[in-house]
């Protein structure tokens, strides 16, 4: 089931020519069009379905910079300032609310955990702190779980994911870009070894420079034309709750459970780090570079082979631009929702907080999570196809650094200096074997 997102209006016409493409309208295809926009760049934004229909509206909605990784940590401080700024940057609400993130734990090894990246985060300027079992206790009254401690990030927020992609869509469509839904981009054409034009399937546009946004799709597309980009996918399950009492106005998450206070006066709920692993070919192919990984989670995965594996194989490495292509034949990702998890998360939560008795699944959908060998995505030139530049495998992390994310794509795009320091975020990275090690994520 897909969860509710807000729908905006498209543009009819496609222009002959634009100085810069971007494929994919999620939260970061979307910010990238509009700091594009903002820098006096002509755009065309192309999504295969509608606004923020995929994982950019089916995920937790955290914005945090607690636990992440070192790497990752300047955009998730960017995208932090920019989500508190956007609301009256654009005039509209994209449910940004500044109410912290807590974890909570029983591990007194996690505990050690956290607070070694707690002191490390603090060099970057991030202001977590630790805080003790009498200290968890008061923020979580009514709790029979017994934490022996936490961290909490007084500054990091929430957003509503259904809202927060539509409306910077349509602020971007207010600074002149053309957005077109319902429209496939079939694929790149090229001159001398540089883009030359994008065709969809209502026309070509010329262009010389693209930005391929498409999470989950971009694989697929970049094989397409003979480009490399290693990424797993995994489909997450979440789900949002009737109207509950207030037992966080924020984000909080547990060994076993994640929430966060929703404006509807429910809760977005998921268990940890539980989903299903669908094989599909491009798995398989990039499986030696994923297994680190995959050991790691394997006892919280579920594995599955089915109609996602056939659907790869039948899409091939090539489609002619004047047919129809797999992204014209789903136009929405919509994995269907494991309702076990959902059933063992509504009897934890209502075992841990007897005030939640009765609190029932409104809605339940999935998603598909588009990850890389090393957690970190790809924000980056493709030195292989001169104009072509990448915004992809957020690994999870999408939602909330998405507008630093989309910031930086478009300095790259533009040959400005960059918000951030790009090197992490490289495409070489994962080609030349070069992965970035472990830096500290929690």
């Amino acid at each position: 089931m897909s969860p509710p997102v807000d729908r905006i209006a498209s543009d009819e016409t496609l222009p002959e020519a634009v100085d810069v493409v971007v494929i994919g309208a999620g939260i970061i295809g979307v910010a990238a069009a509009y700091h594009l926009a903002k820098k006096g760049h002509s755009v065309a934004l192309i999504e295969k379905g509608h606004v923020g229909a995929e994982q950019s509206s089916r995920n937790w909605g955290w914005c945090r910079q607690q636990g992440r990784d070192r790497h990752e940590i300047p955009l998730a401080r960017v995208s932090l300032e920019m989500w508190g700024n956007l609301r009256e940057e654009i005039g509209a609400d994209l449910g940004f609310r500044r109410h912290g993130v807590l974890w909570v734990t029983r591990d007194p090894r996690e505990l050690a955990g956290w607070e070694r990246w707690a002191n490390d985060a603090r060099e970057m300027q991030v202001h977590s702190r630790m805080l003790s079992a009498a200290e968890v206790a008061a923020r979580l009254p009514g709790n029979t779980e017994g934490w022996i401690g936490g961290m909490e990030t007084p500054n990091d927020g929430r957003a509503e994911p259904s809202m927060a992609a539509p409306a910077l869509a349509a602020a971007a469509r207010r600074l002149g870009v053309a957005l077109f839904q319902n429209c496939a981009a079939r694929g790149m054409e090229t001159k001398g070894g540089a883009i030359d034009s994008v065709v969809t399937e209502r026309g070509r546009i010329r262009t010389q420079a693209v930005l391929l946004a498409g999470g989950a799709w971009s694989t697929l597309f970049c094989r397409r034309h003979g480009i490399e980009l290693p990424q797993a996918m995994v489909n997450g399950t979440a789900f949002r709750t009737t109207a509950a009492p207030a037992i966080t106005e924020g984000a909080l998450g547990t060994p076993g459970y994640c929430m966060r206070r929703r404006e509807d006066g429910g809760y977005t709920v998921a268990l940890r780090g539980r989903g299903t692993l669908h094989l599909t070919p491009d798995g398989l192919r990039y499986a030696r570079q994923f297994w680190p990984t995959f050991r790691q989670r394997a006892g919280k995965l579920k594995i599955r082979i089915g109609k996602p594996f056939l659907d790869g194989l039948m899409a091939g490495a090539s489609w002619s631009f004047d047919q129809q292509t797999p992204f014209e034949r789903t136009r929405v990702l919509d994995p269907s929702p494991d309702m076990e998890l959902v059933e063992e998360a509504l009897e934890t939560l209502a075992g841990a907080y007897p005030g939640l008795a009765g609190i029932g699944c409104a809605e339940a959908w999935g998603g598909t999570i588009d990850s890389t060998p090393d957690a970190v995505p790809v924000i980056s030139a493709v030195n292989k196809l001169r104009g072509f530049h990448l915004a992809t495998g957020f690994s999870g992390h999408g939602f909330g650094i998405g507008p630093g994310a989309g910031r930086l794509a478009a300095d790259i795009v533009s040959g400005d200096a960059p918000v951030v320091d790009p090197h992490s975020y490289r495409y070489e990275r994962l080609v030349d074997g070069t992965y970035l090690a472990p830096a500290g994520a929690l």
